[in-house]
């Protein structure tokens, strides 16, 4: 186990998107800390069978539990807060991952601008409804619980400034500038309970399934980074470490483990935040 967050021991932690890709490694990487953790996911899948099995030979059975759930859905998402409080007894961090990208409205967007006129209605939706309203659906759910018990962390994974403007990414952007709009507004809603929100990025186009395989496999600023620099930035964020942080952006890529964790969060502290 990893000792340097006693904090995190035991800390309950829901995952969502956690059967791969950036959810994936935060899931895995706060197991490790100590905390419980439940991920979950749009489908029953090998991946959430994985990172479930990768956990139990780790770190023994039961640390990670994963359920199939689509955070569009209320049903669903009022299912996973109460399969967590259930199995774990509390939830004190939620981790809005789950995502969808730009290859629901073009195959080639790395290529070819996916412009707006031409893509499918109904990818385009999927897009903000997942990302928007999904993240908003499972915060809802969540933070009642965390207010109730004075203490809370909301952390909503995001995409970079340039990309939000991006051509061709009318969907995917904008969907990522309202959320992080949205959570600077629950930041200041929840202030004074025990509760905060901030915002995590990798900083970077990453190497997940959210691009398309083959020749086209690259980010729009070139190079893929590894969904692995989101661990030691997620441990923070969910540790008491951050107490006094709210409301604020921190980019993965710019987490410099050699400096002493809160000097590594200061550096990864975006102060160009679009929304103040």
């Amino acid at each position: 186990m990893r000792k340097f967050y006693p904090s995190l021991k035991d800390r309950v932690v829901i995952v969502t998107g956690g059967g791969r890709g950036l959810g994936r490694e935060m899931a895995l990487e706060l197991v490790a800390a100590g905390a419980k953790v439940l991920v979950t996911g749009a489908e029953r899948s090998d991946e959430l069978a994985e990172v479930v099995r990768e956990s139990n030979d780790a770190f023994g059975q039961g640390r990670l539990l994963s359920i199939q759930a689509d955070i569009r859905d209320w049903s669903d998402v009022k299912k996973v807060r109460d399969v967590a409080l259930e199995y774990f007894g509390a939830i004190h961090c939620l981790v809005n991952n789950a995502g969808r990208g730009m290859l629901l409205v073009a195959k080639d967007f790395t290529s070819r601008p996916a412009l707006f006129w031409e893509a499918p209605p109904e990818g385009w939706c999927q897009i903000i409804t997942t990302n928007v309203n999904g993240s908003f659906l499972m915060s809802r759910a969540i933070a009642p619980v965390m207010v109730e018990q004075g203490f809370g962390r909301i952390i909503n994974v995001s995409t970079s400034l340039s990309t939000m403007s991006r051509r061709g990414y009318s969907s995917y952007g904008p969907s990522k500038a309202a959320l992080e709009a949205a959570s600077v507004i629950w930041a200041k809603d929840l202030q004074d309970t025990g509760v905060t929100v901030n915002i995590l990025l990798p900083g970077g186009a990453s190497d997940t399934k959210l691009l398309p395989d083959g020749p086209n496999r690259f980010g729009a600023d070139g190079e893929l980074l590894s969904p692995s620099l989101m661990r030691a930035p997620i441990l923070w964020l969910c540790s008491d470490d951050s107490k006094n942080s709210t409301g604020q952006r921190y980019i993965a890529r710019l987490w410099d483990q050699a400096l002493p964790r809160n000097l590594a969060a200061n550096a990864a502290l975006d102060k160009s935040i679009l929304f103040v």
